[in-house]
């Protein structure tokens, strides 16, 4: 059988001195326990050789706009360092110098941007965030985390208006398109630029729904990823793989549709 090839499309590092505590913080804001403790790029590197993972989107978040070009310093230089890594920047809508550090991460080459509306505390459709996209449109994926039951920052509807408003945003809904607001996520997403990865859903969207997104929106529109160190490799995968997706399904979103449409490379030929 041909080894399959897999682009994790959500991971997180840190840097060594506070990984382990960036690590609780988010256990803490999930109530959850974390599966990794330390967050770290070399962490990240032996969870995902447990199932052959081949590259890793890495990002971290900007809680203050004082933190952005700093997080955006690290992830380039781990990048660096790291080939199998793909550098999403951090932004944040209040940075008085947005329009430069743009310019920045445009200049350098990385291929995206994360934002996590709820820990950054703004509406992805507030006017705040509206010069971010207008940059990245056509330039850069942004990455959202999408959904949460307990707050309205990163909720689906919201999640649309700006796909809506920027059709040539390539927008990544995080978590199935809505962690814990999927069935708001499977009524309202209609904008074709709208792409979902799997990353901390499985646990709880069960076989039959998971099914609904991927019936609805089509394969093509989903990428695999973990988002490491929420959960290590070896578990997602598993959770993956319980799926039981027909090989062609699976070919895309382990590999093909994130190589196709963040990485810009043309599929092999069989």
């Amino acid at each position: 059988m041909e080894k399959e090839r897999i682009i994790d499309a959500h991971t997180h590092i840190f840097p060594m001195k506070i990984a382990a505590k960036a690590v609780a913080s988010i256990g803490d804001f999930y109530d959850l326990a974390m599966h990794d403790g330390q967050g770290t790029a070399e962490a990240l590197l032996k969870s995902g050789r447990e199932i052959g993972t081949e590259r890793y989107l890495v990002c971290s978040t900007a809680t203050k706009p004082a933190q952005v070009k700093s997080i955006n310093d690290f992830i380039w230089e781990e990048s660096a360092l790291h080939p199998e890594f793909i550098p999403f920047a951090t932004m944040h809508p209040d940075l008085e110098d947005l329009e430069q550090e743009m310019e920045r991460i445009l200049e350098r080459g990385y291929y995206g941007i994360k934002l996590h509306p709820d820990f950054q505390e703004f509406n992805i459709d507030d006017d705040r965030a509206m010069e971010i996209y207008r940059m990245a449109e056509g330039r850069l994926a942004i990455l959202f985390h999408t959904g949460d039951p307990r707050y309205d920052y990163s909720a689906p509807r919201r999640m649309e208006r700006v796909a809506e408003r920027f059709p040539n945003l390539t927008c990544i809904a995080a978590h199935f398109g809505g962690y814990g607001c999927w069935p708001e996520a499977l009524e309202v997403y209609e904008a074709p630029n709208i792409y979902m990865d799997t990353s901390s859903s499985l646990f709880s969207l069960d076989k039959e729904h998971a099914w609904q997104f991927l019936e609805k929106f089509g394969p093509e529109r989903f990428f695999f990823g973990t988002d490491f160190p929420m959960w290590t490799h070896r578990d997602e995968f598993a959770r993956f793989n319980a799926l039981d997706l027909p090989a062609d399904m699976r070919k895309k979103i382990l590999h093909d549709n994130f190589a196709r449409v963040i990485l810009k490379e043309e599929p092999l030929q069989p």
